[in-house]
């Protein structure tokens, strides 16, 4: 009899240990991220890392394979292929996604800090604290209408107002060149100023510039930029942009593959992205501070300071621009405003904080002997 009862659960015992190991063989995913940037970029290396993390937080139980620019569709087609199943998720920037709707460009990059002073940080506060997360899920479910789960992943910027085959005085000579800024608003914005705006995803910016197509481009910063080659084509670097002073990437995954997953997963990806975005500052801080300084020294490229009367001008530019999509359509008003009356509340606290950094790194860099007695 008690061999009997032995057999039993012992028979018991192996057969929950096959459905338990038949449950967590079913419980294994993979996803294919297309991504809008080459393998050379910074932000194709802090995807790789992004997975990598999610691969090991989940002890293997979701792989995603990261995918550069053009590896199954070209950049501007990611949305549809995300929404569609193409693929199971994608990495770009909001505002790719204006043609859509207006709205997609003031969350991936409110222009000029949506004329109300939000900078790098405070855009990335009002998305987590000011409802900018419950508006940007609104524009994909109710907006769009598209079957995307998206998440913010990489705050970068601010965008150098680019590279010029010769030196610009004023906005004037601005004028006279075609220039390769981001599609959406922020192009319409360009060309409120007079300035002759194009739209080209980063692999077709330096064989447009080698060809002449295009006289000056903006891409994304100085790494990413020296990566990209434009110091092949060029020598004069504009660090000061305001087209993106705030920008962020994001990464959408398919809902119907997001909702298979089980919950303990998708909650590993939501934390997996918060740590790619202080990893993403840690990149930009330095990574661009060697590059700058490579571009110097080794390629002799000429840092310039962006001509002055390129500020009020684009300002005065994004004002016209923003005030008039926000007449012709209610969504993009409520991120406006939303954006704004958080900024009413922060900007004046953080600008005087950006004065204290900025008046202790003027003082480190000032010659020795410099201050007044």
């Amino acid at each position: 009899m008690k061999t009997k009862w032995l057999s039993a659960v012992l028979a018991a015992l192996i057969a929950g240990s096959l459905l338990f190991s038949g449950a967590a063989q079913a419980q294994q995913f993979k996803a294919r991220m297309q991504t809008a940037v080459p393998t050379s970029s910074i932000y194709f290396e802090l995807l790789k890392k992004f997975s990598d993390r999610i691969d090991k937080m989940s002890a293997g139980r979701l792989k995603i394979e990261v995918l550069p620019d053009g590896a199954i569709v070209p950049a501007f087609e990611i949305l549809d292929a995300v929404d569609k199943g193409i693929v199971e998720s994608g990495y770009a920037w909001t505002h790719y996604w204006s043609g859509k709707h207006p709205a997609a460009g003031i969350f991936s990059n409110p222009m000029a800090g949506s004329g109300a002073g939000l900078d790098q940080l405070s855009h990335i506060a009002w998305i987590f604290e000011g409802g900018g997360y419950e508006l940007y899920r609104k524009f994909y479910s109710d907006v769009l209408k598209v079957n995307v789960e998206p998440l913010f992943i990489q705050p970068m910027g601010p965008d150098p107002l680019g590279w010029f085959k010769s030196p610009i005085r004023n906005v004037a000579e601005f004028k006279k060149l075609k220039y390769r800024s981001p599609p959406g608003i922020t192009g319409e914005i360009f060309k409120e100023m007079g300035i002759s705006a194009v739209a080209l995803p980063g692999g077709e910016i330096v064989p447009a510039a080698q060809r002449g197509v295009i006289d000056a481009a903006e891409w994304i910063g100085p790494a990413d930029d020296l990566n990209l080659g434009l110091h092949t084509v060029w020598k004069n670097y504009y660090l000061q942009g305001l087209h993106q002073s705030t920008d962020i990437g994001e990464v959408l995954f398919n809902k119907t593959f997001w909702k298979k997953l089980p919950p303990d997963i998708q909650e590993i990806v939501r934390t997996a992205a918060m740590a790619s975005m202080t990893e993403t500052y840690t990149y930009n801080v330095y990574r661009n501070a060697l590059a700058v300084k490579k571009l110097r020294d080794e390629f002799k490229v000429t840092i310039h300071d962006t001509p002055r009367d390129f500020f009020p001008a684009f300002v005065q530019a994004t004002t016209v621009v923003l005030e008039r999509y926000a007449a012709k359509d209610a969504f993009f008003k409520e991120v406006l405003d939303s954006q704004r009356t958080f900024a009413k509340t922060v900007v004046p606290y953080w600008t005087k904080i950006l004065d204290l950094y900025s008046n202790l790194g003027n003082a480190a860099l000032a010659p020795a002997g410099s201050a007044k007695k």
